[in-house]
């Protein structure tokens, strides 16, 4: 749940984290430094761990006879009465302050004397609610110099604004009337309904907040502002590491520069041991982030195993080109190690998407048992073989345009009537499908 009346949490939290900064660079001494810095890391972890891990702290965590005694001498943490509200886009607003404070104290940025352009940055109305999730060093200079109109990046915006608005109304909302039956009737339906559900959510999933990136990126251009890009073609990817250098790129950043590095640094003595615990821990907080339930945090650890066997095998660092053959294709191998990629982070996001761990076994369970895996349950089978076609040209054209920041920008190569025909045909397919399909964000709920 979101509220409105939390924009006053958002006020003051962004003046406090304004001042803080100012006094890691002015006080006297490195020690006093690093004190303001570590009191805006605790405030900012403490207003997410309140608003939005504190009920499922009390009720799944903390022993009930510490509950008790609290509760006994007058605290009431009672998750039945707590209704705490969840401001909206707190889990990408506060990294925006934490990583703030940060960056000061490394010297890698000077705090700003502009208020406005501080505030601007931590609320910016295009990323606030599902990111990306800009560093602070890059984008409040760009708040700061003066800006004039950029034509050419205003159209390129327009450009990634409508190919993310494809994305998500016409792929994403269109895979979520089946994912959404299947999940809805897990006992109900077959193997195979299951099974192709489980592969078409791995497509929403990406298809919906890649297409929300690609509009935020594409509403800053026209802006004149230049957001950090989200993601980069991730079910190209070969194996679990770079797919997660992929997806997610603003979160997996963040969290690997603040979290992995200190502490793979911290345990560097313990050789791939050590890799492999901050690794673990990394993962563990990737999948907290999304959210209080037991289901992100197995699909964190769950993430994090994937990653022991590229350490063991001293591949987790190297970065490799997919080889291409002369008809323009992976290779049978690269294919290969696509298709496995894809086939265990669409076992994870069953885990992810489910609404507790049982209902994620019993999914799991079912397609396990082969039953009926040549039926599919779905409603209007007509409209699930558009989509998926619909889907494939989506992944040619992405596949097509992988060297790109986003597929669509490699039609700039085709001359303006041709460009034209694509961009009204993909407005076109936009308002057929937004009149039947109307889904909400999934991230907006994180």
């Amino acid at each position: 749940m979101a509220d409105y009346k939390m924009l006053l949490l958002l006020i003051i939290a962004t003046v406090i984290f304004y001042f803080i900064g100012k006094a890691i660079v002015t006080t006297k001494n490195e020690k006093n430094s690093s004190l303001w810095t570590n009191a805006g890391i605790i405030l900012g972890l403490g207003l997410l761990f309140y608003f939005k891990y504190f009920s499922f702290f009390v009720s799944s965590i903390m022993p009930s006879s510490f509950v008790g005694l609290l509760n006994d001498v007058g605290f009431k943490v009672s998750t039945a009465e707590l209704h705490i509200i969840v401001p909206l886009g707190i889990s990408f607003f506060t990294f925006k302050l934490i990583s703030y404070v940060i960056e000061v104290h490394r010297r890698k940025m000077e705090p700003t004397d502009n208020f406005i352009a501080f505030a601007t940055y931590i609320a910016f109305f295009p990323t606030i609610m599902s990111g990306p999730i800009d560093r602070p060093n890059v984008f409040i200079p760009q708040l700061i110099k003066k800006r004039s109109f950029d034509y050419d990046l205003a159209v390129d915006g327009c450009r990634q604004f409508i190919w993310g608005l494809f994305q998500k109304t016409v792929i994403a909302d269109n895979l979520a009337i089946y994912t959404s039956q299947a999940w809805s009737n897990i006992q109900g339906s077959s193997g195979g309904t299951l099974f192709l559900a489980a592969l078409l959510y791995s497509f929403q999933i990406y298809t919906d907040f890649s297409g929300y990136s690609d509009m935020a990126i594409g509403i800053g251009k026209v802006l004149g502002f230049r957001i950090a890009v989200n993601f980069k073609y991730p079910f190209f990817a070969t194996n679990i590491a770079e797919f997660w250098r992929r997806w997610h790129i603003s979160l997996t950043s963040w969290l690997t520069d603040y979290v992995f590095m200190p502490l793979n640094i911290k345990f560097r003595n313990w050789g791939k041991a050590g890799i492999i615990l901050a690794i673990l821990i990394n993962m563990f907080f990737v999948g907290l982030w999304h959210g209080a339930n037991w289901t992100y945090v197995v699909f964190g650890l769950y993430h994090g195993l994937l990653f022991i066997p590229l350490i063991w095998s001293g591949s987790f660092f190297k970065k490799k080109k997919t080889k291409i053959s002369p008809y323009g294709l992976p290779s049978i191998k690269e294919t290969l190690s696509m298709a496995g990629t894809f086939l265990l982070v669409t076992f994870g996001l069953v885990i992810f998407r489910a609404e507790n761990l049982p209902q994620a076994f019993t999914f799991i369970k079912n397609v396990c048992m082969f039953s009926g895996w040549a039926e599919f349950n779905f409603d209007g089978m007509g409209r699930v073989i558009a989509t998926i076609i619909l889907l494939l040209v989506f992944i040619v054209v992405e596949w097509w345009g992988k060297k790109q920041p986003y597929a669509l920008a490699k039609i700039v190569r085709f001359k303006r009537p041709i460009r034209w025909f694509v961009y009204l045909f993909l407005i076109f397919l936009i308002g057929m499908y937004m009149q039947t399909t109307q889904t909400p964000f999934i991230y907006f709920k994180f």
